[in-house]
Parts: structure tokens; C-alpha cells; sequence
């Protein structure tokens, strides 16, 4: 068989994986000017009183929420239904994204998603919680860099003509 993809879901998730691209610059310059800061307990403690720095976090927590959900709903799903796979569900297209290997880990995915509930609810009510689900978001980015990543190239393997 020659079809490497289905042509009807091309556009779909071409447009999917341009978004994600924008959405990652964005949530990379975050998480760059945020994370370059001294970030500990009595800094998260005092974010209340330091409007400007407040505002870096919610730029960075609404960037990596806002990527996480758009990896989650539309870009796994469309690059899934671009090779013929279907999915119902967030954890059906998780372990078919494993199984692309365009996902290193849908546990990891999971936790990210936890993460964003968390940084969402805890902000300004519990400083530790707070600051832990914030480092670990650091962490979570590179996990969503390296989904992005893995697209790209199972893109550019199946031939798709590139943006």
C-alpha cells in the first residue's frame, strides 16, 4: 500500500500542528523569563504583592494549559485520524499516540494535565503546593516540546507538505 496518510485529515492536522508550533514559542518565552527568576517558597509567598510577577505566572500557567489541552484535544487526535486511527476517548488517543511513538509517555501526559487543575486551584491558597506544581509544570514543558517534536517528524516521514 502506497496511501501513507489519509488526505481528507491533512488540513486538519497541519493547521493543528502550526498551532501547537505558535502556542510553544509562547509557552517557551514563559517559561524562559519566568523560570530565570529565583523561585522558591517566600517568592511564591509574596507573589500577591508583586503584581508583575504574578502576571508571569499566569502567562505561563494559561501557556501551559492552554498547550497541554490543544496536545490533548485536537493535535494527537487529528495526526491520529490522519494515519486512519480513531479514538473516542483522551485515553484512547494517548496509546495511540504511544503506539506512533509520538508520545513518550501517557502518564506523563496525565500528570501534566494534573498539573494545569493544580496550578489552576492552588494559586494564591496553598504556597507549597503551589510551588511544587510550578516546578513540575517546568518540568511537564519539555514533555510537550518533545510531543511537538515527534509530530513534526512523523510529518515530515510521511511526507506532508511542510508550513
Amino acid at each position: 500500500m502506497s496511501l501513507k496518510y489519509l488526505p481528507e485529515h491533512l488540513q486538519p492536522a497541519l493547521l493543528a500542528l502550526d498551532l501547537a508550533n505558535k502556542e510553544a514559542k509562547h509557552l517557551r518565552y514563559s517559561q524562559t523569563t519566568l523560570f530565570a527568576l529565583p523561585i522558591d517558597l517566600l517568592w511564591v509567598q509574596r507573589l500577591s504583592d508583586q503584581p508583575e510577577m504574578a502576571e508571569k505566572v499566569e502567562a505561563f500557567v494559561s501557556r501551559f494549559g492552554r498547550l497541554q489541552d490543544h496536545i490533548g484535544e485536537k493535535l494527537l487526535p487529528r495526526m491520529a485520524a490522519l494515519v486512519g486511527e480513531t479514538s473516542k476517548t483522551l485515553l484512547d488517543t494517548l496509546a495511540v499516540a504511544e503506539r506512533l511513538e509520538l508520545l513518550p509517555s501517557a502518564d506523563a501526559f496525565i500528570a501534566a494535565r494534573r498539573l494545569r487543575n493544580a496550578l489552576v486551584h492552588e494559586y494564591m491558597h496553598d504556597a507549597q503546593t503551589f510551588l511544587d506544581s510550578l516546578l513540575a509544570a517546568q518540568q511537564a514543558c519539555d514533555m510537550l516540546f518533545e510531543v511537538i517534536e515527534n509530530v513534526q517528524a512523523e510529518a515530515v516521514r510521511l511526507g506532508l507538505p511542510q508550513r
